[in-house]
């Protein structure tokens, strides 16, 4: 399976944000440079971390973004669930689904099966297990 650039672009925020101290706020400008990331795209993704309550941004002077829980409290697993748009990782998993072989066909489970051990693996870790060691201060 393959996560969506909006689903990295999540993880990549909150692990650089997981690198700084508790009360540190951090500008989307310096995310985008230290990623080289759209600031456009940072600014959609950082939105909608505000929303799934992940983060905590303050306006204005002096404001910017940070974690609102410790690394050790964010699932990885419950991450990429809240920021992936679907699973639909085949024809059959699409709501639509129009392929003549559902009915008999055996992907299906073997593929769902998959998916599932991959949700599985990524909820034993949290944000601070995949923190990058170059960004910690």
């Amino acid at each position: 399976m393959k996560l969506t650039m909006y689903t990295d672009y999540s993880l990549r925020v909150l692990m650089y944000l997981g690198t700084r101290q508790p009360d540190e706020k951090v500008q989307i400008d310096e995310i985008s440079e230290y990623y080289n990331i759209s600031r456009n795209h940072l600014t959609k993704v950082v939105h909608n971390l505000a929303k799934l309550d992940y983060i905590h941004t303050v306006r204005g002077r002096g404001g910017g973004i940070m974690l609102k829980y410790k690394p050790e409290e964010l699932n990885v697993g419950q991450i990429v669930r809240n920021t992936e748009d679907n699973f639909y990782i085949a024809e059959c998993f699409r709501p639509d689904n129009e392929c003549v072989l559902t009915p008999i066909c055996g992907l299906q489970y073997v593929l769902n099966d998959a998916l599932n051990n991959y949700i599985n693996t990524l909820e034993q870790y949290t944000l601070q297990d995949i923190l990058p060691k170059a960004l910690m201060r």
